[in-house]
């Protein structure tokens, strides 16, 4: 792979990194079958003349070899495997790099190269070792937990519950839908703390709800209700009782007079 140049400089990428690891722990692991060959070679080579080695301890020597070869060339087809098992999957690679800081990079698999024994995932265009998994993660789970981080990142950006305003209207009824549209499994990942505040939240826009319309009435406006009830006083009875008082003063003149012409009784 080519490192890219700025200002004359090599510039480490995460991948580079991660491949340059992996060789580094490869020849700081332990002894291979070639190095193992040359060791063998080399004891032939400039063994005492006067005391050569046995063939027994040749033969020894030789089956030892043939096992750390097989050995090897079954970790490494493990390690294949392995790696072509994760094609498709969403993965968690952690690269340190040559300062020492350590960079995580997120993505799926795309496809899986195999060099000199070796695994490499291609993750968003860039190869990576299998030294450098960390994690294997279901999407559904990634997904829940994305949305949780953003529903409380909305949650915290709210102002604290006695500054709450009308304004805040919006951001706390997206909120609310936000969460009675999440899963049983996604709301998971909400804590008891968020989802009381939340509910502290919409009960309190609810009252700021109340009192804006209220506040929409104006002092003049009559409740029509109200109006009827002068329709409750007939004045046309009040009329009536006039009428009454006037009928029972003409009855007591009339009594007068058919008392006055009354005659006496003869004696």
């Amino acid at each position: 792979m080519i490192a890219p140049i700025e200002n004359g400089k090599v510039v480490e990428n995460t991948s580079a990194e991660s491949m340059a690891h992996a060789s580094a722990k490869k020849s700081n692991s332990t002894v291979d079958k070639d190095q193992f060959l040359q060791l063998l070679v080399a004891q032939m080579k400039y063994q005492d003349p006067l005391e050569p080695t046995s063939n027994t301890e040749y033969i020894s020597q030789y089956a030892t070899f043939s096992e750390l070869e097989q050995m090897q060339n079954m970790s490494a087809s493990l390690e294949l495997t392995r790696a072509s098992s994760l094609i498709g999957q969403t993965v968690v690679m952690k690269v340190v790099d040559s300062a020492g800081r350590t960079t995580t990079v997120q993505g799926n698999v795309d496809y899986v190269v195999y060099e000199d024994n070796k695994a490499y995932l291609s993750i968003n265009g860039e190869l990576y070792s299998m030294d450098d998994l960390d994690t294997v993660a279901d999407p559904n789970y990634l997904a829940a937990y994305t949305k949780a981080v953003d529903f409380m990142n909305a949650y915290n950006k709210l102002p604290v519950l006695p500054l709450l305003t009308i304004e805040n209207k919006e951001a706390v009824e997206k909120l609310k839908e936000t969460y009675e549209n999440m899963s049983d499994y996604q709301k998971k990942f909400i804590s008891d703390d968020y989802v009381s505040g939340l509910k502290k939240y919409v009960e309190r826009m609810e009252e700021l709800k109340l009192l804006a319309d209220d506040g929409e009435k104006e002092p003049g406006d009559v409740d029509p209700d109200k109006d009827n009830v002068g329709d409750k006083d007939n004045v046309g009875d009040k009329d009536n009782v006039g009428n009454k008082d006037e009928e029972d003063d003409k009855g007591t003149e009339d009594d007068k007079k058919n008392t006055s012409s009354v005659e006496a009784p003869k004696a």
